[in-house]
């Protein structure tokens, strides 16, 4: 059974950092590619970064030079370091794979940049 859980989201100030996790089971992890999307309230999910079995990048434009990605293998955890954030990237923070035709959802954290 894939399951995918996110963790630590929470509410920051402007200009601050958090890193998210999202812990990976049920699935060979080291041979899957894993998302990190995002989903602002009345806004569309939107992809943020992706992360290959070796390597990976940031796809969205508003947060490259911001935020950065990291995957341990060996912990089936991949990493959202989110630095200088602003109150635009307020949102719901979801990891991603997809196997075979199928798209597994993690259920969210919840990111808010606030002063």
């Amino acid at each position: 059974q894939v399951q995918l859980v996110e963790s630590g989201g929470g509410l920051v100030q402007p200009g601050g950092s958090l890193r998210l996790s999202c812990a990976a089971s049920g699935f060979t992890f080291s041979r899957n590619v894993m998302n990190w999307y995002r989903q602002a309230p009345g806004k569309e999910r939107e992809l943020v970064a992706t992360s290959a079995r070796i390597g990976g990048s940031i796809k969205l434009d508003s947060v490259k030079g911001r935020f950065t990605l990291a995957r341990d293998n060996a912990k089936n955890t991949v990493y959202l370091q989110m630095n200088s954030l602003k109150p635009e990237d307020t949102a719901v923070y979801y990891c991603n794979v997809k196997i075979a035709t199928i798209e597994y959802w993690g259920q969210g954290t919840q990111v808010t940049v606030s002063s």
